[in-house]
């Protein structure tokens, strides 16, 4: 990727917009136009790509963390160099695609700056290849080459791969783990016509049947090996390694060790699948769909010649009948509609139910009819694509909920028509949500989330531990309980001196809508719990999951919200937020009291404890992982591996026996006035 120092100036786009890099007021307006709202960029590996007005692709790089990256350019003006200013005065638009790794961004970031032509780019100009790694099986003896050049007649080809060091290093690993012939071809027919071993055979260096050590047949079993390992078939030799490298790390061989350590990272290197590069003959499309209970987002990669030359997103709106089948029916056809041809194939998540009438319309959107095949990828590269394609449909998704949510006149109207809809006398300028969470009935705990005028207000955001419950709606009746317990707190406070009452706290404000997460059982529970207290004038409604209707206490009809709804939108982004808290919170509480236990186990202290939940994870994978991949952690031998895993077995429950008992919950006796994001009642 090109630093922003090392772009280009562009004299005549600059004189054509007529803008002057010292003065920073046209590229700072610029800027704010199209600089993404706060926490829109994801934080993964990807490839951005500036725009100017015209939809003119002016620069395109890559980062390891987008959001990082893409601060830098939003930084004050006098602190970016004056090169990236002009790039930037230019720009009207900014966009990113999501890749798994930092080497998938390197290569997709190659394949457009040489598809777009970028001004502001000046690396991957001059239309260099990367290398491949090639079997020359068409020959008697095979050997294999680092080339550039794709047109070896009759070898297997294997990359493209980034990392040339990578390769010199593994090709002469490989040399080793499977001994083929080396020497180049003159040196093979010579010494195969003499009898004599070739030059490099006699220096140890080549093991082809001109060496006279091996046969034709058994070297070409061989070339075969290695093909399988290549291919990604056969990992044994790779598992020898890092068999052999713990094996020296016990016995305190660390000099051999850290050899066959750099071999298991070279290995891994050669082993690492580009899920952007496919071969040079594929000519196909792939759909990727993330949705919620309103929208869907569709993202689509083209891949021609087997490289990504483009890609777009779309927004869809979803019906109660859509399922993902219908959707992608839709989706597909809108994407080949007017002058697009369909490719000869395309992948998607899940089949279609009509796939053979759908296949059926595109073959006739092909100029002659050709075959159109409709498919799911199950494995290798296809499925790799297909997992990046619904990864970016979903950030897509994610960018237009928040673009969503950022519009100050939307959630006006979604605030009138709630108050419209639920008949209040006021709009509902404070919302609390409810949820509660638990693990087949333990660890059960809550969480309330805050919206203000019509935004999360995350410093207002409580958890609640329940330690005994019977069941969910007894869990809502309790946190409701102690919710309406600090609201009469507060009230008491007002009363008795008004400027006590502001210290309490944002939290402790008094809402005036009320939600949980549920139908009529869940309301009707917390009804009751606010009843009990006194409490009156806070509205209170349920949303269920499936219909996504609201309940009210004591009506036996629903309220129904239109499907695009502004209004269904904010209680259901609400709803949303409080089970995304409530799960986060769960999976804390096994985290820790997991990791408490461990430090139970003779010889695990709790850094150990915290180095291997990092490693794993999560503690679900931890507790399924086996003796022998916990011994693979530095710092933790066979031995207590083994400890540490009859540990885990013996962790009663399906959360490692740390739900803890079941009773009543009580308040907590003393709060802070004012608690951040993650406070627990």
């Amino acid at each position: 990727m090109t630093d922003p120092d090392e772009l280009r100036t562009v004299g005549e786009l600059g004189d054509a917009d007529g803008l002057d890099d010292s003065d920073g007021s046209d590229g700072s307006d610029r800027r704010e136009s199209f600089r993404p709202a706060p926490g829109e960029i994801p934080t993964s590996p990807g490839v951005y790509r500036f725009s100017d007005r015209h939809g003119r692709v002016l620069y395109i790089g890559k980062a390891k963390n987008l959001r990082a990256r893409l601060a830098n350019y939003f930084q004050p003006l006098r602190s970016i160099p004056p090169r990236t200013r002009r790039m930037l005065a230019l720009a009207a638009s900014v966009d990113w695609t999501v890749v798994a790794t930092d080497t998938e961004s390197l290569v997709l970031e190659h394949t457009w700056i040489t598809e777009f032509q970028p001004p502001f780019n000046v690396q991957f100009k001059d239309d260099k290849t990367y290398p491949y790694l090639a079997v020359t099986l068409r020959d008697e003896a095979p050997r294999l080459l680092i080339t550039r050049n794709e047109k070896i007649r009759g070898a297997r080809y294997f990359g493209p791969y980034p990392k040339v060091w990578a390769l010199r290093e593994t090709t002469a690993l490989l040399q080793q783990a499977f001994p083929i012939r080396t020497c180049n071809d003159a040196d093979y027919k010579r010494a195969m016509q003499s009898g004599r071993p070739c030059l490099a055979g006699q220096i140890g260096r080549c093991d082809g049947p001109c060496s006279g050590r091996i046969g034709v047949e058994e070297h070409r079993h061989r070339v075969e090996e290695l093909v399988g390992f290549l291919n990604g078939g056969d990992a044994t030799h790779l598992r020898a390694l890092q068999r052999e490298m713990r094996d020296a790390a016990v016995e305190q061989r660390y000099e051999e060790a850290a050899r066959l350590r750099d071999q298991v990272t070279a290995v891994e290197h050669v082993m690492e699948r580009n899920s952007v590069a496919l071969p040079l003959d594929a000519d196909l499309d792939v759909f990727g769909l993330k949705s919620d209970e309103l929208s869907a987002a569709a993202h689509q990669f083209i891949i021609r010649g087997g490289r990504i030359r483009g890609e777009r997103s779309w927004i869809v709106d979803v019906e109660l009948d859509d399922s993902p089948s219908t959707l992608l029916e839709q989706v597909v056809q809108s994407a080949y509609e007017g002058e697009r041809e369909p490719p000869p194939e395309i992948l998607v998540p899940v089949l279609p139910k009509g796939v053979e009438a759908l296949e059926a319309a595109l073959r006739a959107r092909r100029p002659r009819g050709g075959r159109v095949r409709v498919r799911v990828p199950e494995r290798g590269d296809k499925a790799q694509l297909m997992s990046r394609a619904t990864l970016n449909a979903g950030e897509h998704l994610l960018r237009h909920r928040l673009k969503r949510a950022a519009d100050i006149t939307a959630r006006t109207d979604a605030l009138a028509e709630l108050q419209r809809a639920l008949g209040m006398s006021e709009p509902p300028l404070r919302i609390e949500c409810i949820d509660v969470s638990h693990l087949q009935g333990t660890g059960v705990v809550a969480s309330l989330v805050v919206f203000e005028d019509g935004l999360p207000a995350k410093g207002a955001y409580r958890k609640y531990r329940i330690e005994q419950t019977r069941d969910d709606t007894d869990s809502i009746h309790q946190v409701v309980a102690r919710r309406a317990a600090q609201l009469n707190e507060l009230r008491e406070r007002a009363e008795q001196d008004p400027e006590a009452a502001i210290a309490v706290g944002r939290y402790r404000e008094r809402p005036q809508l009320l939600i949980v997460d549920g139908g009529a059982p869940q309301v009707a529970a917390a009804h009751r719990a606010l009843s009990e207290a006194g409490i009156d004038d806070v509205f209170l409604i349920g949303v269920a999951k499936r219909l996504e209707e609201l309940w009210l206490p004591d009506d036996p009809f629903p309220v129904i919200l239109p499907r695009g709804s502004e209004a269904l939108f904010l209680v259901q982004r609400a709803r949303d937020e409080a089970h995304r808290f409530a799960i986060t919170f769960q999976r804390q509480r096994r985290s820790t009291a997991l990791a408490s236990r461990l430090t139970e186990v003779p010889g695990l202290g709790p850094k150990r404890v915290r180095a291997l939940l990092k490693h794993f994870g999560s503690v679900t994978r931890l507790r399924a992982a086996s003796a022998a991949e916990i011994a693979a952690w530095p710092g933790i031998g066979p031995a207590l591996a083994e400890v540490v895993h009859r540990h885990l077995e013996s962790l009663d429950g399906p959360d490692g026996g740390l739900g803890g008992p079941r009773g009543t919950s009580t308040l907590d006796a003393e709060q802070p006035d004012i608690e951040p994001e993650g406070s627990t009642s």
